[in-house]
C-alpha cells in the first residue's frame, strides 16, 4: 500500500514504525549558489525531520540526500545523540549521484559500456571533496588514460552538480538524476536489510577510514544498517593529493553542522 502525508501534523503519521527513512528535503541551489549557501534554510529543516525520526521511528534507517550532505548528516548525528537515539550503523549520507555521474563520465571516455563500470567515490559530497577513483575504475579502459584525462574527468564529476545548475538557468538543480541515484541507494539498503549478502555502495558515513568523524567510502550494507566500513585500497598518487586536499574543507563542514546541532 503507498499512502501520502501533507504538513507538519501528519509528520508523525507518515514515520511511525517506518523501516527506512529518505530525507530529500529543503530548497534546490540556483546559480551562484554553493551547497553552503543552502546551509541555513536545509539545517533547520533536517533539524525538525530528525526530532520527529526520534521521536517517531528511532529504529529507521535515515538515508540523508539534503545538502549540505557533508554537514546534514553530523546534524542529524548530534540530533539524535541529544535523543538518545543515535545508531552510527544506520545513518547514511547519499553520495550516490556523485558515483553515477563518476561512471558515465569514466565509460564515455574509456570506451566501455556505462553498465559495467565500477568507480569509487570517496571524501564527501560537494565540491573538491568528491574525490573519485579512477585508478580503481573497472573495466579497465580501451586505450591507458593519461593524467590529464584523469584530472579532468575528477574535476567533471565534482562540479557536475554545478554544471546542471547552470545549464537550468536559475529553474533549479539536478533533481531526476538525484532521484535516480537515490532510489538505487535505497533499494541497496532494502537489499541488506532482506539479508542479501556482498551489497557494497559508497556513503558518508561515520568512519575510522581518515582521522575525520565522517567520511564516504565503500560500506558492506547488511540487516543492521551498515555491516562493514570498507578502506580506501590503493591509491594513486594524484588520488592520495586529492585525498590530504579535501581534508580540511570537509573537516570544517562537519564542525559547521556540529556547531549548528549545538546550538539550536
Amino acid at each position: 500500500m503507498v499512502a501520502g502525508y501533507m504538513g507538519e501534523e501528519q509528520l508523525g503519521t507518515a514515520l511511525e514504525n517506518a523501516d527506512v527513512v529518505i530525507i530529500p528535503a529543503g530548497v534546490p541551489r540556483k546559480p551562484g549558489m554553493t551547497r553552503d549557501d543552502l546551509f541555513n534554510i536545509n539545517a533547520g529543516i533536517v533539524k525538525s525531520l530528525c526530532s520527529a525520526i526520534a521521536k517517531y521511528c528511532p529504529e529507521a534507517i535515515v538515508n540523508m540526500i539534503s545538502n549540505p550532505v557533508n554537514s546534514t548528516v553530523p546534524i542529524a548525528a548530534e540530533i539524535f545523540k541529544k535523543a538518545g537515539t543515535y545508531n552510527e550503523k544506520k545513518l547514511f549520507g547519499v553520495t550516490t549521484l556523485d558515483v553515477v555521474r563518476a561512471k558515465t563520465f569514466y565509460a564515455a571516455k574509456a570506451g566501455v559500456p556505462v553498465e559495467e563500470v565500477d568507480v569509487p567515490v570517496v571524501g564527501g559530497h560537494a565540491g573538491v571533496t568528491i574525490l573519485p577513483l579512477f585508478s580503481q575504475a573497472t573495466p579497465k579502459p580501451n586505450s591507458v588514460l593519461s593524467e590529464e584525462n584523469i584530472k579532468a574527468l575528477t574535476k567533471r564529476t565534482q562540479d557536475g552538480g554545478t554544471e546542471v545548475v547552470e545549464a537550468k538557468a536559475g529553474k533549479g538543480s539536478a533533481t531526476l538524476s538525484m532521484a535516480y541515484a537515490g532510489a538505487l541507494f535505497a533499494n541497496s539498503v532494502l537489499k541488506g536489510l532482506n539479508g542479501e549478502p556482498n551489497i557494497v555502495e559508497c556513503s558518508y558515513v561515520q568512519s575510522n577510514v581518515t582521522e575525520l568523524p565522517f567520511f564516504a567510502s565503500k560500506v558492506r550494507l547488511g540487516e543492521k544498517g551498515v555491516e562493514e566500513v570498507l578502506g580506501l585500497g590503493s591509491l594513486s598518487e594524484y588520488e592520495k593529493q586529492g585525498l590530504e586536499g579535501l581534508k580540511s574543507e570537509l573537516k570544517s563542514s562537519i564542525e559547521k553542522g556540529i556547531k549548528f546541532a549545538s546550538e539550536n
